[in-house]
C-alpha cells in the first residue's frame, strides 16, 4: 500500500489515507467483502442498504464488514426514496447503521433533513451526493459533513442537467465552504490532482472499479469491461425524467427507443428497468438484459486487479501528475531590490 500522499479535509474527516471514496455501484454489488477493501487499501467505502431490505441480513453485512476491516470504519449508502414505504424502510437502515456504529453515510436521491438529526445525534458523518452544485448549496445548509458533487460523465444517475464534472468541480469549490468530493469521469491519479489543484477534497469513483477483484460481478463480465473504451454507454430513462447512464445493451436499446417517443408511463419502461435483470447480468456474466450502471472512466478500468492495486496505480499517477506540474512552474524571477 501506498504511503499517504494527500491531506485534506476528507482524509482527516474520515480518517483515511488516501482522498479517494468508491461509491455503492448497484445495490447488489457492493456488499462487505468489496467494502472492506476499499477501506482496507486506504480510502472510504459504502455498503449499499438498499442491496439487503432484510434488515438482520443488512446487520450481518455490517458485522462481517467490521470483521473484514479489522474494526476500521465504513460507510453505508442510504437512498433516500419519496415512493411509499420509503421513509419506513430507510428509518429501519438507519437506527440498525446506528447500532452498528457505522462511521459514515452516502446520502443519495431526496433530501437527507429527516435522517440528519438522528445521524448527528449518533456521530455519523453525513456525505450528500448531488447531480449539480444548485443542490450542493441546499444540503450545505442543512448541515451535511460534506457533499460529492456528480457530473455528467458517471455512470448511474448523472441527473438531468448534463453538466460534467470538470465545471462542477471549479463550480463547487468557488462556492461552497463544506469538503467537496468529485465524481464522474473519474478513473485515474492525474484527475485525483487536478481536482485537489481545483480546491476539492476527494474524488469519488465508479464505473473504474468495475473491475476489482473483490466486486461481486462475474468474471466475463469484469473482462468485458476491460476490453471497453468509455464509449458504450447511452443516457437513458429521458423520458421520466430519470436519467440513467447504462451499458449500451437490450435493455438500454428497448428504454431508448421509448424515450424517443417520448413515453412518460413508468409501466412501459418497467419491462426492462426491473432491477431483478441487473442482478441476472452480474450474476452470469450475460449483460445483455438490465440495467447496468456503466460510466465513459471504464476506459481506464485495463485489467482485473484487487482494490489495493488500483489505488497503488492512482496514487503513484497523482504523483506524477504533481511531478509534471512543478516541472511546468516557472520559477519567481527576483530583482535586486528584493
Amino acid at each position: 500500500m501506498r504511503e499517504s500522499l494527500f491531506t485534506t479535509r476528507i482524509t482527516e474527516l474520515l480518517g483515511i489515507r488516501h482522498p479517494i471514496l468508491c461509491g455503492g455501484l448497484g445495490p447488489a454489488l457492493a456488499d462487505a467483502e468489496y467494502v472492506a477493501a476499499v477501506v482496507n487499501a486506504g480510502g472510504m467505502g459504502f455498503l449499499v442498504a438498499a442491496g439487503f431490505p432484510d434488515p438482520e441480513v443488512f446487520r450481518d453485512q455490517l458485522l462481517r464488514c467490521r470483521q473484514l476491516t479489522g474494526g476500521q470504519g465504513f460507510g453505508v449508502n442510504l437512498y433516500i426514496s419519496r415512493q411509499a414505504g420509503g421513509t419506513q424502510r430507510l428509518e429501519r437502515q438507519v437506527q440498525v447503521l446506528i447500532e452498528e456504529g457505522v462511521k459514515c453515510v452516502e446520502t443519495a436521491g431526496a433530501s437527507p433533513e429527516a435522517v440528519l438529526p438522528a445521524l448527528r445525534d449518533a456521530g455519523i458523518k453525513v456525505l450528500h451526493k448531488v447531480p449539480a452544485v444548485r443542490y450542493a448549496r441546499s444540503a450545505a445548509r442543512l448541515g451535511v459533513d460534506a457533499v460529492i458533487v456528480v457530473g455528467n460523465d458517471c455512470g448511474g444517475h448523472p441527473g438531468i442537467h448534463g453538466i460534467s464534472s470538470m465545471v462542477q468541480a471549479a463550480q463547487a469549490t468557488a462556492e461552497l465552504s463544506v469538503p467537496i468530493v468529485i465524481a464522474g469521469g473519474i478513473g485515474t491519479g492525474r484527475q485525483l490532482a487536478a481536482t485537489l489543484a481545483m480546491g476539492a477534497d476527494a474524488i469519488l469513483m465508479g464505473s473504474r472499479m468495475l473491475v476489482a477483484k473483490e466486486l461481486a460481478i462475474h468474471e466475463a463480465y469484469k473482462a468485458q469491461v476491460v476490453g471497453g473504451d468509455g464509449t458504450e454507454s447511452i443516457v437513458v430513462k429521458t423520458g421520466l425524467r430519470d436519467h440513467h447512464r447504462v451499458l449500451l445493451n437490450e435493455s438500454a436499446k428497448a428504454v431508448a427507443a421509448l424515450d424517443a417517443t417520448g413515453a412518460s408511463d413508468f409501466e412501459q419502461y418497467r419491462p426492462h428497468v426491473v432491477g431483478a435483470l441487473a442482478t441476472e447480468a452480474y450474476r452470469s456474466g450475460d449483460s445483455r438484459l438490465g440495467m447496468l450502471d456503466y460510466g465513459p472512466a471504464v476506459v481506464f478500468a485495463d485489467a482485473i486487479k484487487p482494490v489495493e492495486a488500483i489505488f497503488d496505480d492512482i496514487i503513484d499517477d497523482a504523483r506524477h501528475a504533481m511531478t509534471r506540474l512543478g516541472q511546468l512552474t516557472r520559477p519567481h524571477k527576483t530583482n535586486d531590490h528584493d
